[in-house]
């Protein structure tokens, strides 16, 4: 063992683990158990529903037996003709890994995923073949072309996805089989890519192995794998792929990691690149692989996210597409590209202990990421889109607006699935002095000694508990994250007595004292709905307006709303206020937001042409007062396949409220 890492097994564990070197700022904390809400509740059924449904859906798409053809076990033809479709047996098999080391899984379906598991590792050691080399296209379809085909041939993609299902596996039970054929096939990769003689010069065109080498080196000690790691992060930017039909910045190859000031091409591709050089930087100190990750993600952040925290508004080349380039209705905005903003936001956080990083993590989780599954866990998107007109769809297939059991390209489900399945690990961190709670989920928590028990109902209602449970004798940090729409709306206080009122003005209540167990905090934050305006240059969403409430954006739905109601003529009034209610009869118990809105008669310049006199021409004209009702957009899509819409535009169209920027208090006042 060359670098100072964590043990095999044990509670510390999770997808990303820095050495003690690392050049972080927090680290993930030692001990995270989600026990009760929201979260509990969606991870219950990933563990329960989607994660043994994994294994038929591969076997059901051709994935397996995919595998089976390249260990000579099966016969017949490759399934499906795609080359990464390994990739999701990958991420399968890392979503199976971290419910193993899960306590909340139970001791028969844990007995079920290990059988699942062997079966699918022993597969694995029959295809792989000496040299280390393993992936089924291009043992089956194509064996004249490997790493001939570097741009679209996914084969250190798929690599990177065996690699992080291997380190989850070891991390998790403590087992080597998976880890071994990872690190045969990175051997090999080893032996074939670098500058040189004899070695392949080149990159991946879809970005994913950096970080999965990083955390291979974390692991097992081997400096190679991440001077490897840096290797493919130095050499992008250089010319070393082609430039496609797509150009270049399709996948980041126009201008080199460092140099980079702004987010570009691919969403998927560009985000995991950016999480592979955060990586790198932590184990490295290269300050200037940080530096470019956080110019491009304050970019990223300030011109080309969705209030729902998405990301990708072009369908054709799943890219993010011009500043503020945000249409609600062409959104692509794909589930894959919210987890990988979440990932590199996680990352972000650990490295600088910035809290907008947190805040962009609990946007993204509670929106953009969590629709893109269904509450019975068997449905999924591929695409998240803001607005859906009703009996309208600008494009079809398995991509549509609604969600679906399984897709042709299905890297989104078991995306999904690993992600919740290691959710626990990305909530709290330790800052060396004590417990960083940047996340909130009812659960159990600790780190430098410090442990805590976390009761909430967050994110419905806003009062956050934490009683301290054991702590040494010493004094110990306890921190809360305020989440940055909550500024000016919150108050706090430990053991009875009011704090915070010095805090300072990062996002972070900072709590520092010698506990005893029984020690209690408590947060809370003001939940009232609130108006929020778009950006002034996203054309199209102007004299439009969104509905949040806390962490969650809101949106209307045509099932909440009577037949013959149509969305799209709605008008939202911002001086009427908003009103909440706790549903919890509704989609698993939800509170819902209403408001009033007008339907105003057409405006026509003559009966055959929509187009007539604005409104300030001819006077106000009256409409139909109605109230209209929204719900959390994660949840939209459930109960029909109907009309939503995020932006609601304003009565008048007045597009001052929008052009101000900031959010609309409920009675139309802008904060």
């Amino acid at each position: 063992m060359t670098a100072s890492t964590a043990p095999l097994s044990g509670p510390l564990s999770g997808p990303l683990l820095p050495t003690d070197s690392a050049a972080t700022t927090l680290r993930p904390a030692a001990a995270a158990r989600v026990t009760g809400g929201l979260w509990h509740a969606r991870r219950s059924v990933n563990a329960a529903t989607s994660v043994p449904a994994g294994h038929q859906r591969l076997v059901e798409a051709g994935n397996l037996h995919n595998l089976r053809l390249a260990a000579g076990t099966a016969t017949g033809d490759y399934v499906n003709n795609l080359p990464f479709l390994d990739s999701d047996v990958y991420k399968w098999l890392e979503a199976v890994a971290w419910q193993l080391g899960d306590p909340d899984t139970g001791a028969e379906e844990s007995a079920k995923l290990a059988e699942l598991l062997a079966e699918v590792t022993g597969l694995l050691v029959d295809a792989q073949e000496p040299s280390g080399y393993l992936d089924s296209f291009y043992q089956v379809v194509r064996p004249d072309r490997r790493w001939q085909e570097l741009d679209w041939g996914h084969e250190l993609y798929c690599a990177g996805h065996l690699v992080q299902a291997a380190v989850a596996h070891t991390r998790a039970t403590g087992r080597t089989e998976l880890l071994t054929v990872a690190r045969r096939f990175a051997d090999h990769i080893d032996e074939v890519f670098g500058t040189g003689e004899g070695r392949i010069d080149g990159v991946c065109g879809h970005p994913e192995i950096e970080t999965a080498l990083v955390e291979l080196f974390r692991v097992t000690g081997e400096r190679r794998y991440l001077d490897l790691a840096r290797y493919f992060i130095d050499r992008r930017g250089q010319g070393l792929l082609p430039r496609g039909r797509f150009g270049d910045r399709y996948w980041q190859d126009h201008v080199p990691v460092r140099e980079a000031d702004a987010v570009a091409g691919h969403a998927v591709r560009q985000l995991y690149l950016l999480a592979g050089a955060v990586d790198v930087y932590a184990e490295t100190g290269d300050a200037s692989l940080l530096a470019a990750a956080e110019r491009c993600w304050e970019e990223m952040a300030a011109e080309k996210t969705y209030v729902t925290g998405g990301l990708g508004a072009r369908h054709t080349d799943e890219a993010f597409g011009d500043p503020y380039e945000l249409p609600s209705e062409r959104a692509y905005t794909e589930t894959c590209a919210a987890i990988a903003s979440a990932m590199l936001s996680w990352r972000l956080l650990l490295a600088t202990g910035k809290a907008r990083y947190a805040d962009h993590m609990e946007r993204v989780l509670l929106n953009g990421f969590l629709a893109g599954v269904a509450l019975d866990g068997e449905h999924y998107s591929y695409v998240n889109p803001l607005h859906v007109r009703d009996g309208y769809v600008p494009w079809g297939g398995d991509r549509g607006p609604f969600r679906t059991r399984w897709f042709h390209c299905a890297c989104c489900p078991p995306n999904v699935m690993r992600l919740l399945s290691s959710l626990p690990h990305y909530l709290t961190a330790s800052d060396g002095e004590g417990l960083v709670v940047h996340q909130y989920a009812t659960g159990s928590y600790a780190a430098e000694g410090l442990a805590v028990e976390v009761a909430t109902d967050y994110p419905w209602r806003g009062r956050i508990e934490v009683t301290v449970t054991e702590s040494p004798d010493a004094d110990r940090t306890l921190t809360l994250r305020v989440p940055h729409w909550a500024a000016g709306r919150w108050t706090a206080s430990a053991a009875g007595e009011r704090v915070g009122a010095d805090a300072e003005d990062d996002g972070w209540l900072r709590i520092r004292r010698r506990w005893r167990a029984g020690d209690t905090v408590v947060l809370d934050l003001d939940l009232a709905p609130r108006l929020t305006a778009p950006p002034s240059r996203a054309d199209a969403l102007r004299g439009c307006l969104a509905i949040e409430r806390g962490p969650l954006v809101y949106c209307t739905e045509l099932a909440d709303h009577p037949a013959g109601t149509a969305l799209d003529d709605l008008r939202i009034d911002p001086g009427a206020g908003l009103r909440e209610m706790a549903r919890p009869e509704l989609l698993g118990g939800v509170v819902t937001v209403t408001g009033a809105a007008v339907t105003p008669p057409p405006v026509l310049g003559q009966d055959w042409w929509p187009y007539g006199p604005a409104s300030g021409e001819q006077g106000e004209r009256a409409g139909a007062v109605r109230e209209f009702t929204a719900i959390p957009y994660h949840l939209w899509g459930h109960r029909e396949r109907g009309a939503m819409r995020v932006w609601l535009p304003v009565l008048g169209s007045d597009p001052g409220l929008a052009d101000r920027g900031g959010s609309a208090a409920p009675n139309g006042s802008v904060r």
